[in-house]
């Protein structure tokens, strides 16, 4: 009964505005009249226009539905709040292992193995003896062999970047 009240009350002191995804100011007013008491005063416009875009983003609007849970807000130590963006994707916040590997990609196919990017270790105890340089070679050539296949299978599936739970050495 409180509930059915509480609603009745709200749709009454409701007020209804046309918004649609071309015209998104009437719904970036709103964020900036929350933000108004709030020490972002600098950058109100651009921090009010982030959630707007990313609801509109993962929005359905013929059901007018929004799943939030896949908008997440990171919060990162350091920068200026004038910093803050909207990245429509995915972040992977780690470290690279390469110098050279790029900082950003666009449109990229993402590829993420469970499993481990290096030959496998022998599941025995018995123990392999490399005594002459040769014997290493070989080794060593088998490994390279073994990941530049790996490597391969990625590419012939269409994969630009190749995320490892375990790692990778070559």
């Amino acid at each position: 009964m409180a509930t059915r009240i509480a609603v009745d009350h709200l749709d009454n002191i409701s007020q209804k505005f046309d918004f649609s995804i071309n015209d998104i100011e009437p719904l970036v007013q709103t964020c900036m009249t929350t933000l108004s008491s709030k020490i972002v005063n600098r950058c109100k416009r651009t921090l009010a226009e982030i959630p707007v875009k990313a609801v509109l983003a993962v929005v359905d609007l013929e059901r007018k539905d929004v799943n939030l849970d896949l908008i997440k807000v990171e919060g990162k130590v350091g920068g200026k709040l004038e910093d803050t963006e909207l990245i429509f994707g995915i972040v992977v916040d780690k470290d690279m292992s390469h110098p050279h590997m790029p900082k950003q990609m666009e449109n990229a196919k993402l590829a993420i193995l469970t499993c481990s990017f290096e030959p496998p270790k022998p599941e025995t105890k018995h123990k392999v003896d490399i005594d002459t340089v040769e014997k290493f070679q070989t080794l060593r050539h088998q490994e390279q062999k073994y990941f530049d296949e790996m490597v391969q299978k990625c590419k012939d599936v269409g994969s630009t970047l190749v995320i490892c739970q375990c790692g990778f050495r070559r």
